[in-house]
C-alpha cells in the first residue's frame, strides 16, 4: 500500500497560505504568480477591448484598421 497525501490536508496547507505570496512576486514560467498575472493581464486587455467597442461603435480589430 502506498503512502499517498491525505487531499484534504493539502487543501487546509494551501488555505492558510497568504495570498500575498502569489499576487507580489512576478516569476516567469508556469507558476501560480505568472498564473495570476496572466489573468490580471488578459482582463485589463478584455475590458480594453470592450471599452473601444462601446465607445466607438465598431469591433476593436475594426477599430485598429485590421478588418
Amino acid at each position: 500500500m502506498q503512502n499517498t497525501p491525505n487531499n484534504q490536508d493539502y487543501y487546509e496547507q494551501q488555505s492558510e497560505r497568504k495570498y500575498g505570496e502569489f499576487a507580489t512576486k512576478f516569476q516567469f514560467g508556469s507558476n501560480p504568480s505568472a498564473e495570476i498575472w496572466n489573468g490580471r493581464l488578459a482582463m485589463i486587455g478584455f475590458l480594453a477591448a470592450l471599452i473601444v467597442e462601446l465607445t466607438t461603435g465598431q469591433g476593436f480589430f475594426h477599430w485598429l484598421g485590421l478588418a
